[in-house]
């Protein structure tokens, strides 16, 4: 989950959304909540994985990484914002929520389109109807499950009045506390949805590529892993703090693969310089997050997978971090990502749970993955993984 800001409102309406939607999401307290949700959501995806394992030919093989983490990524997310399971784990995957992931596949396929070709093509080229269509799709999905939710709030209001009402799912939350508006909700909790997606389950995908790919780091992981939260148990928020090597291959996986490769910013107020150049209102400033997050200056051997990078203590002959902003994938200030905290919370309970249970090995012949811009970034194929009992 990244990047949740409400990408389409500027000025006091992006603001006063902002206001209202960081509730319960911006610190790590107030993420621990939803552990348990979670935790409910990654049991039922261990048993899917189970499922996809005994499919294959040699009966520990996931065909396809990033698929079966959308699907995670997508239950997780759904059950968050509106405390509703939507069939995402089982194996047959109810209609509307299939449609809703081909929807948003088509919506990003087709955002390449958008944002290279002018503006006069799009009436003349087939993309424009699928782009169009796709959001539809989504914006629809989304306000099906805010109605389910209000009628449910109504009828809880009518059964006991506002004090018997339990507030726990953040639309509840919202809605309950008068923070927006049913429209408001309406207008925003689709692109949420949309948000708490692509960006963990690429994340996780990544994380397991470069775990498979070097077996003495996967180790030492599991080692710490298994060290706080025996096999059979399961991690709660209080435990990470005793994690600190997991910490570091999410934030060593998210500087090789920021999920938004580039974003931009534009100066509102008034002119600003910079390093003695002068930049006029309304300049816009273009933000290559993958390049900065690979520049050799700031991370020695740029390319390369090290999450013990981030463990290393600043002294004379080891510098380690030398910036401070050298990877910033969630952002920073004002418009940083709301969903930062969980996304975090998800992609550490998920990680930790499948180095406890197993061995992750790359299948045979898979070769490089890279990557491609799709608006987000994704593997430039499917990622093929072994996963092997470790008890």
């Amino acid at each position: 989950m990244c990047c949740t800001c409400p990408t389409s409102r500027q000025g006091e309406q992006w603001y006063h959304l902002r206001q209202a939607l960081k509730q319960r999401l911006l610190k790590p307290d107030e993420a621990a909540l939803y552990t348990d949700a979670l935790n409910e959501v990654i049991s039922d995806f261990i048993t899917r994985l189970d499922q996809v394992r005994a499919e294959s030919e040699s009966g520990d093989q996931v065909p396809d990484m990033a698929h079966l983490l959308y699907h995670l990524a997508l239950e997780a997310i759904t059950y968050i914002l509106f405390e509703k399971r939507i069939g995402c784990l089982k194996p047959s995957i109810p209609e509307d929520t299939a449609a809703f992931i081909r929807s948003v596949a088509i919506m990003f396929q087709n955002s390449v389109y958008i944002t290279f070709l002018p503006k006069w093509t799009r009436p003349l080229l087939p993309f424009w109807k699928r782009y169009l269509n796709g959001w539809d799709n989504i914006f629809s999905f989304g306000k099906k499950l805010i109605d389910e939710k209000v009628q449910e709030l109504k009828a809880q209001l009518q059964e006991t009045g506002p004090d018997g009402v339990r507030v726990s799912g953040y639309l509840h939350f919202l809605l309950t506390n008068e923070l927006l508006s049913t429209q408001e909700t309406i207008g925003t909790f689709p692109e949420l949805l949309l948000a708490g997606v692509d960006t963990t389950s690429n994340t996780l995908t990544w994380a397991l590529y470069h775990l498979s790919k070097s077996p003495e780091i996967q180790e030492a992981l599991h080692k710490e892993v298994t060290g706080v939260v025996p096999f059979g148990k399961v991690p709660q928020h209080k435990d990470f703090a005793h994690m600190p090597l997991l910490k570091a291959v999410i934030k060593e996986t998210l500087r090789l693969y920021p999920v938004v490769p580039t974003n931009s910013r534009i100066i509102t107020e008034k002119e600003t310089e910079i390093n003695g150049f002068l930049f006029p209102k309304n300049t816009q400033f273009v933000l290559c997050h993958y390049v900065v997050s690979r520049d050799p200056s700031v991370f020695p051997e740029p390319n390369s997978f090290q999450p013990h990078r981030w463990l290393r203590k600043k002294e004379a002959d080891n510098p380690g971090i030398l910036h401070p902003f050298g990877s910033v994938p969630f952002g920073y200030g004002v418009r940083s990502c709301l969903g930062r905290r969980i996304a975090e919370l998800e992609m550490q309970l998920m990680l930790s749970r499948l180095v406890q249970k197993y061995e992750i090995a790359l299948a045979p012949g898979m070769g490089e993955v890279k990557t491609v811009s799709r608006i987000v970034l994704v593997p430039s194929k499917k990622v093929r993984l072994h996963f092997l009992q470790r008890q």
